[in-house]
Protein backbone atom coordinates (compact mmCIF):
# COMPACT_ATOMS: atom_id res chain seq x y z
CA UNK A 1 0.00 0.00 0.00
CA UNK A 2 1.32 3.35 -1.16
CA UNK A 3 2.20 6.31 1.60
CA UNK A 4 -0.48 8.25 -0.18
CA UNK A 5 -3.00 5.57 0.92
CA UNK A 6 -1.61 5.01 4.38
CA UNK A 7 -3.20 8.36 5.27
CA UNK A 8 -5.34 8.84 8.72
CA UNK A 9 -7.86 9.89 6.55
CA UNK A 10 -8.04 6.13 5.36
CA UNK A 11 -7.18 4.27 9.12
CA UNK A 12 -10.12 6.56 9.97
CA UNK A 13 -12.38 5.83 7.14
CA UNK A 14 -11.77 1.85 7.73
CA UNK A 15 -12.71 2.07 11.22
CA UNK A 16 -15.76 3.89 10.72
CA UNK A 17 -17.09 1.08 8.03
CA UNK A 18 -16.43 -1.86 10.06
CA UNK A 19 -19.44 -3.16 11.44
CA UNK A 20 -21.09 -1.37 8.17
CA UNK A 21 -20.20 -4.09 5.41
CA UNK A 22 -23.59 -4.67 4.30
CA UNK A 23 -25.30 -1.72 5.00
CA UNK A 24 -25.86 -0.74 1.49
CA UNK A 25 -26.08 -3.93 -0.25
CA UNK A 26 -29.32 -4.33 -1.73
CA UNK A 27 -31.73 -1.22 -2.59
CA UNK A 28 -33.29 0.96 0.00
CA UNK A 29 -37.30 0.99 -0.02
CA UNK A 30 -38.92 4.27 -0.94
CA UNK A 31 -42.53 5.89 -0.64
CA UNK A 32 -45.18 4.48 -2.80
CA UNK A 33 -43.09 1.27 -4.15
CA UNK A 34 -39.87 3.45 -4.84
CA UNK A 35 -36.52 2.73 -3.64
CA UNK A 36 -32.96 3.92 -3.62
CA UNK A 37 -29.44 2.59 -4.93
CA UNK A 38 -26.65 4.02 -3.01
CA UNK A 39 -22.69 3.13 -4.75
CA UNK A 40 -19.52 4.87 -5.70
CA UNK A 41 -18.59 6.63 -8.82
CA UNK A 42 -15.51 4.12 -9.65
CA UNK A 43 -15.01 0.69 -8.57
CA UNK A 44 -11.23 0.50 -10.30
CA UNK A 45 -9.63 3.85 -9.21
CA UNK A 46 -5.88 3.03 -7.94
CA UNK A 47 -5.95 4.03 -4.43
CA UNK A 48 -9.24 1.74 -4.30
CA UNK A 49 -7.20 -0.93 -5.46
CA UNK A 50 -4.01 -0.65 -3.31
CA UNK A 51 -3.69 -3.28 -1.40
CA UNK A 52 -5.54 -3.64 2.01
CA UNK A 53 -7.92 -0.63 1.38
CA UNK A 54 -11.48 -1.80 -0.21
CA UNK A 55 -10.39 -5.40 -1.54
CA UNK A 56 -9.37 -8.22 0.01
CA UNK A 57 -6.38 -9.62 -0.71
CA UNK A 58 -7.82 -12.68 -2.87
CA UNK A 59 -9.78 -10.04 -4.97
CA UNK A 60 -6.55 -9.17 -7.46
CA UNK A 61 -8.45 -9.33 -10.44
CA UNK A 62 -10.65 -7.10 -12.66
CA UNK A 63 -13.14 -9.56 -12.29
CA UNK A 64 -12.77 -10.41 -8.62
CA UNK A 65 -12.92 -6.78 -7.99
CA UNK A 66 -16.04 -6.35 -9.64
CA UNK A 67 -17.63 -9.52 -8.19
CA UNK A 68 -16.52 -8.27 -4.53
CA UNK A 69 -18.03 -4.92 -4.96
CA UNK A 70 -21.10 -5.80 -6.35
CA UNK A 71 -22.11 -8.01 -3.51
CA UNK A 72 -21.65 -4.94 -1.38
CA UNK A 73 -23.51 -2.29 -3.09
CA UNK A 74 -26.12 -2.49 -6.11
CA UNK A 75 -24.91 0.38 -8.30
CA UNK A 76 -22.05 1.61 -9.91
CA UNK A 77 -21.20 4.57 -11.89
CA UNK A 78 -18.35 4.05 -14.99
CA UNK A 79 -16.24 7.00 -15.48
CA UNK A 80 -14.07 5.32 -18.51
CA UNK A 81 -16.53 5.55 -20.95
CA UNK A 82 -15.76 9.77 -20.79
CA UNK A 83 -12.57 8.74 -21.93
CA UNK A 84 -12.92 6.26 -24.59
CA UNK A 85 -16.09 4.82 -26.24
CA UNK A 86 -17.97 1.89 -24.72
CA UNK A 87 -16.95 -1.73 -26.20
CA UNK A 88 -20.02 -4.57 -26.66
CA UNK A 89 -17.47 -6.94 -25.20
CA UNK A 90 -16.80 -5.11 -22.03
CA UNK A 91 -20.28 -4.40 -21.45
CA UNK A 92 -20.87 -8.46 -21.73
CA UNK A 93 -17.96 -9.04 -19.04
CA UNK A 94 -19.60 -6.55 -16.71
CA UNK A 95 -23.12 -8.08 -17.26
CA UNK A 96 -21.69 -11.96 -16.42
CA UNK A 97 -19.60 -10.59 -13.45
CA UNK A 98 -22.64 -9.06 -11.76
CA UNK A 99 -25.68 -10.12 -10.54
CA UNK A 100 -28.76 -9.44 -12.76
CA UNK A 101 -30.52 -6.90 -10.65
CA UNK A 102 -27.34 -4.89 -10.59
CA UNK A 103 -27.08 -1.63 -12.21
CA UNK A 104 -24.43 0.59 -14.03
CA UNK A 105 -24.76 4.45 -14.41
CA UNK A 106 -22.92 5.27 -17.39
CA UNK A 107 -20.82 8.48 -17.52
CA UNK A 108 -21.20 10.30 -21.53
CA UNK A 109 -17.63 10.60 -23.22
CA UNK A 110 -16.48 13.62 -23.66
CA UNK A 111 -17.43 14.80 -27.32
CA UNK A 112 -21.03 13.99 -26.12
CA UNK A 113 -21.00 16.89 -23.25
CA UNK A 114 -18.63 19.34 -26.02
CA UNK A 115 -15.22 18.56 -24.26
CA UNK A 116 -12.06 17.56 -26.29
CA UNK A 117 -10.80 13.83 -26.10
CA UNK A 118 -7.63 12.70 -27.30
CA UNK A 119 -7.26 11.74 -30.92
CA UNK A 120 -5.35 8.36 -30.28
CA UNK A 121 -7.97 7.44 -27.77
CA UNK A 122 -10.67 7.26 -30.70
CA UNK A 123 -12.21 3.38 -32.14
CA UNK A 124 -10.08 3.15 -35.22
CA UNK A 125 -12.68 3.19 -37.68
CA UNK A 126 -13.25 7.22 -36.15
CA UNK A 127 -9.64 7.98 -36.44
CA UNK A 128 -9.25 6.54 -40.03
CA UNK A 129 -12.24 8.78 -41.11
CA UNK A 130 -10.67 12.00 -39.69
CA UNK A 131 -10.00 14.72 -42.24
CA UNK A 132 -6.04 14.84 -42.37
CA UNK A 133 -5.99 18.18 -40.23
CA UNK A 134 -7.88 16.57 -37.39
CA UNK A 135 -5.41 13.05 -37.56
CA UNK A 136 -2.86 15.39 -36.81
CA UNK A 137 -4.26 17.10 -33.45
CA UNK A 138 -3.84 15.64 -30.19
CA UNK A 139 -7.03 16.63 -28.97
CA UNK A 140 -10.44 17.22 -30.71
CA UNK A 141 -13.78 18.46 -29.88
CA UNK A 142 -17.10 16.82 -31.54
CA UNK A 143 -17.48 20.39 -33.05
CA UNK A 144 -14.63 19.71 -35.19
CA UNK A 145 -16.07 16.51 -36.17
CA UNK A 146 -18.01 16.11 -39.66
CA UNK A 147 -21.27 15.50 -39.17
CA UNK A 148 -21.30 11.85 -40.04
CA UNK A 149 -18.62 11.35 -37.70
CA UNK A 150 -20.14 13.33 -35.24
CA UNK A 151 -23.19 10.81 -35.06
CA UNK A 152 -20.69 7.69 -35.50
CA UNK A 153 -19.91 8.77 -31.61
CA UNK A 154 -23.36 8.44 -30.64
CA UNK A 155 -24.42 5.18 -32.34
CA UNK A 156 -20.83 3.48 -31.40
CA UNK A 157 -21.36 4.80 -27.54
CA UNK A 158 -25.15 3.23 -27.58
CA UNK A 159 -23.96 0.16 -29.41
CA UNK A 160 -21.05 -0.40 -26.51
CA UNK A 161 -24.02 -0.38 -23.83
CA UNK A 162 -26.47 -2.75 -25.85
CA UNK A 163 -25.93 -5.71 -23.68
CA UNK A 164 -26.12 -3.47 -20.37
CA UNK A 165 -29.93 -2.45 -21.72
CA UNK A 166 -30.63 -5.85 -22.99
CA UNK A 167 -30.26 -7.34 -19.70
CA UNK A 168 -31.94 -3.93 -17.64
CA UNK A 169 -28.59 -3.51 -15.97
CA UNK A 170 -27.94 0.14 -17.39
CA UNK A 171 -29.22 2.52 -15.35
CA UNK A 172 -28.28 6.46 -16.66
CA UNK A 173 -26.27 8.02 -18.90
CA UNK A 174 -24.48 11.28 -17.04
CA UNK A 175 -24.56 14.14 -19.28
CA UNK A 176 -21.96 15.91 -16.96
CA UNK A 177 -21.47 19.76 -18.76
CA UNK A 178 -18.12 21.64 -18.78
CA UNK A 179 -17.71 24.77 -16.93
CA UNK A 180 -17.84 26.53 -19.99
CA UNK A 181 -21.66 25.24 -20.98
CA UNK A 182 -23.16 27.96 -19.28
CA UNK A 183 -27.38 28.64 -19.66
CA UNK A 184 -28.61 30.05 -23.01
CA UNK A 185 -31.15 28.70 -25.62
CA UNK A 186 -28.12 27.52 -27.56
CA UNK A 187 -27.47 24.96 -24.93
CA UNK A 188 -30.70 23.82 -23.76
CA UNK A 189 -31.01 23.06 -27.49
CA UNK A 190 -28.08 20.83 -27.00
CA UNK A 191 -29.37 18.75 -24.15
CA UNK A 192 -32.73 18.20 -26.03
CA UNK A 193 -30.31 16.92 -28.90
CA UNK A 194 -28.59 14.83 -26.67
CA UNK A 195 -32.00 13.37 -25.65
CA UNK A 196 -33.10 12.60 -28.97
CA UNK A 197 -29.56 11.07 -30.03
CA UNK A 198 -30.04 8.68 -26.99
CA UNK A 199 -33.55 7.52 -27.84
CA UNK A 200 -34.85 5.02 -25.34
CA UNK A 201 -32.13 5.16 -22.62
CA UNK A 202 -32.38 6.99 -19.44
CA UNK A 203 -30.10 9.27 -19.22
CA UNK A 204 -29.10 12.60 -16.53
CA UNK A 205 -28.21 16.33 -16.17
CA UNK A 206 -25.36 17.62 -14.47
CA UNK A 207 -24.40 21.14 -14.66
CA UNK A 208 -20.74 22.21 -13.57
CA UNK A 209 -21.34 26.25 -14.52
CA UNK A 210 -23.57 28.16 -11.73
CA UNK A 211 -25.49 30.52 -14.07
CA UNK A 212 -27.93 27.58 -14.21
CA UNK A 213 -29.15 27.77 -10.84
CA UNK A 214 -28.31 31.42 -9.88
CA UNK A 215 -31.16 33.60 -8.77
CA UNK A 216 -31.89 34.71 -12.62
CA UNK A 217 -32.01 31.54 -14.03
CA UNK A 218 -32.96 28.80 -11.01
CA UNK A 219 -36.65 28.68 -11.75
CA UNK A 220 -35.98 28.58 -15.85
CA UNK A 221 -33.70 25.90 -15.56
CA UNK A 222 -35.92 23.14 -13.68
CA UNK A 223 -38.71 24.82 -15.36
CA UNK A 224 -36.93 23.41 -18.48
CA UNK A 225 -35.57 20.14 -17.19
CA UNK A 226 -38.97 19.10 -16.03
CA UNK A 227 -40.98 20.23 -19.47
CA UNK A 228 -38.56 18.01 -20.73
CA UNK A 229 -38.45 15.16 -18.45
CA UNK A 230 -34.82 15.05 -17.62
CA UNK A 231 -33.26 14.33 -14.55
CA UNK A 232 -31.48 17.03 -13.05
CA UNK A 233 -28.66 15.57 -10.70
CA UNK A 234 -28.45 17.29 -7.50
CA UNK A 235 -25.20 17.68 -5.83
CA UNK A 236 -23.37 18.16 -2.83
CA UNK A 237 -19.58 19.54 -3.29
CA UNK A 238 -17.66 22.89 -2.75
CA UNK A 239 -19.70 26.13 -2.80
CA UNK A 240 -18.28 29.78 -3.64
CA UNK A 241 -16.47 28.99 -7.63
CA UNK A 242 -17.80 29.39 -10.93
CA UNK A 243 -18.80 25.74 -11.20
CA UNK A 244 -20.38 25.29 -7.92
CA UNK A 245 -24.06 23.93 -7.78
CA UNK A 246 -26.03 25.23 -5.22
CA UNK A 247 -27.16 21.58 -3.06
CA UNK A 248 -30.88 21.91 -4.36
CA UNK A 249 -33.47 18.98 -3.81
CA UNK A 250 -35.38 19.23 -7.01
CA UNK A 251 -36.67 16.32 -8.93
CA UNK A 252 -37.66 17.08 -12.44
CA UNK A 253 -38.57 13.20 -13.44
CA UNK A 254 -40.37 10.67 -11.81
CA UNK A 255 -38.88 8.38 -12.68
CA UNK A 256 -35.44 8.91 -12.32
CA UNK A 257 -33.46 11.17 -8.82
CA UNK A 258 -30.09 11.15 -9.01
CA UNK A 259 -27.64 12.47 -6.36
CA UNK A 260 -23.85 12.87 -6.58
CA UNK A 261 -21.12 13.17 -3.67
CA UNK A 262 -18.55 15.33 -4.82
CA UNK A 263 -17.08 16.24 -1.46
CA UNK A 264 -15.98 19.73 0.01
CA UNK A 265 -11.93 19.84 -0.49
CA UNK A 266 -12.28 23.72 -1.73
CA UNK A 267 -8.59 23.95 -2.18
CA UNK A 268 -8.28 21.46 -5.30
CA UNK A 269 -11.76 21.81 -6.75
CA UNK A 270 -10.37 24.09 -9.26
CA UNK A 271 -6.59 24.20 -9.12
CA UNK A 272 -4.72 23.23 -12.09
CA UNK A 273 -2.27 20.70 -12.30
CA UNK A 274 -3.33 18.33 -9.63
CA UNK A 275 -4.24 14.35 -10.11
CA UNK A 276 -8.30 13.89 -10.72
CA UNK A 277 -8.51 11.78 -7.50
CA UNK A 278 -6.76 14.88 -5.28
CA UNK A 279 -9.72 16.99 -5.98
CA UNK A 280 -12.03 14.36 -4.65
CA UNK A 281 -10.16 13.13 -1.66
CA UNK A 282 -12.86 13.97 0.95
CA UNK A 283 -14.05 11.95 3.68
CA UNK A 284 -17.87 13.43 4.72
CA UNK A 285 -17.82 13.62 8.79
CA UNK A 286 -21.28 11.86 9.86
CA UNK A 287 -23.23 14.98 10.68
CA UNK A 288 -22.90 16.33 6.69
CA UNK A 289 -24.13 12.79 5.54
CA UNK A 290 -27.21 13.24 8.28
CA UNK A 291 -28.20 16.63 7.03
CA UNK A 292 -28.54 14.83 3.25
CA UNK A 293 -30.83 12.31 4.48
CA UNK A 294 -34.29 14.00 4.70
CA UNK A 295 -33.00 15.65 1.25
CA UNK A 296 -32.41 12.31 -0.20
CA UNK A 297 -35.80 10.75 1.38
CA UNK A 298 -37.66 13.65 -0.09
CA UNK A 299 -36.30 13.26 -3.58
CA UNK A 300 -37.27 9.72 -3.57
CA UNK A 301 -40.73 10.21 -2.68
CA UNK A 302 -40.82 11.69 -5.98
CA UNK A 303 -39.35 9.72 -8.06
CA UNK A 304 -39.55 5.86 -9.29
CA UNK A 305 -35.70 5.47 -8.64
CA UNK A 306 -33.04 7.39 -6.74
CA UNK A 307 -29.53 6.87 -7.57
CA UNK A 308 -27.08 8.13 -4.83
CA UNK A 309 -23.18 8.39 -5.99
CA UNK A 310 -20.11 8.53 -3.98
CA UNK A 311 -17.54 10.67 -6.28
CA UNK A 312 -15.19 10.94 -3.37
CA UNK A 313 -13.53 8.05 -4.71
CA UNK A 314 -9.74 7.99 -3.07
CA UNK A 315 -9.43 4.90 -1.37
CA UNK A 316 -11.99 3.94 0.86
CA UNK A 317 -13.72 7.56 1.23
CA UNK A 318 -16.68 7.03 -0.82
CA UNK A 319 -17.24 3.36 -0.01
CA UNK A 320 -17.38 4.43 3.34
CA UNK A 321 -19.54 7.82 3.19
CA UNK A 322 -21.96 5.03 0.74
CA UNK A 323 -22.34 2.54 3.27
CA UNK A 324 -22.59 5.09 6.30
CA UNK A 325 -25.30 7.06 4.60
CA UNK A 326 -27.24 3.55 3.84
CA UNK A 327 -27.22 3.07 7.25
CA UNK A 328 -28.40 6.37 7.98
CA UNK A 329 -31.48 5.75 5.39
CA UNK A 330 -31.92 2.38 6.76
CA UNK A 331 -32.33 4.04 10.66
CA UNK A 332 -29.70 1.83 11.63
CA UNK A 333 -27.68 3.08 14.81
CA UNK A 334 -24.47 3.65 13.50
CA UNK A 335 -21.35 2.77 15.45
CA UNK A 336 -19.37 5.38 17.68
CA UNK A 337 -17.16 7.34 15.14
CA UNK A 338 -13.41 6.55 16.74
Amino acid sequence: MTDSIHDPGSDRAQRRATGLEDAATQPIPAADGGFIRIGTASWTDPTMTAAGVFYPAEADTAEERLQYYASHFPLVEVDATYYALPQRRTSELWVDRTPPDFTFDIKAHALMTGQPTEVKRLPKPIREALPDELKAKTRIYAKDLPADLQDEVWTMFREGLEPLRETGQLGSILLQYPRWFFTSSQNRAAIVEARERLGDLAFAVEFRNASWLNEKNVERTLGFLEDNQIPFVMVDGPQGFKSSVPPIVEVSSPQLAVIRFHGRRNETWEARGIPTVERFRYLYERKELEDWVPRIREAASKARETHVLMNNCYANYGATNAREIAALLRDIELPPAR
